[in-house]
């Protein structure tokens, strides 16, 4: 098994690593883009245990890319969203998110697509509009579910989150 840190190098991939470089991290942090807030919701989107999902979120808590806020109190719940410093992450998502879209997508095409809430057109690699070329901002993406997801959803059991 791989560490968590890594002694010794002197690099910011390295150092980001050791923040979002544990598994399941980078898929909360896409759920959590995708509109997923609750604790209860997180785990029924990615199937992951709730001791892992704790450790994954008080981590993400603890580096500031997240803000937990109570919503309920009895029995107490908490919602977790982007900070500035989290939604700095989204270009790197949205990049993750498109080299595996070319290289790992079904026949169908990719599972979610990026749009530009204001007109609909989707999203360059440069984070602008592809139809109207205006730069586009964190709560101006949609990710509606695309071509491959709604092809593979009858005979599967997806879930919400998932792409």
């Amino acid at each position: 098994m791989l560490d968590s840190d890594y002694p010794g190098q002197q690099c910011s991939i390295a150092r980001a690593l050791e923040v979002v470089g544990e598994r399941w991290t980078l898929l909360v942090l896409r759920d959590v883009f995708l509109g997923l807030h609750r604790f209860d919701e997180l785990i029924a989107s990615l199937g992951v245990t709730r001791t892992v999902l704790t450790h994954r979120l008080r981590k993400l808590v603890d580096e500031g890319v997240l803000e937990r806020s109570r919503y309920q109190e009895r029995p107490e719940r908490f919602s977790y969203h982007t900070t500035e410093k989290g939604r700095a992450l989204l270009p790197a998502l949205m990049g993750l998110m498109r080299w595996g879209d070319a290289y790992y997508a079904g026949p169908a095409g990719p599972p979610r697509l990026l749009l530009h809430r204001g007109c609909g057109g989707a999203l360059t690699d440069t984070q602008t509009c592809g139809r109207c070329a205006a730069a586009v901002g964190f709560d101006e993406v949609d990710a509606p579910l695309g071509p491959s997801f709604v092809a593979s959803a009858a005979g599967t059991h997806g879930r919400a989150g998932r792409s």
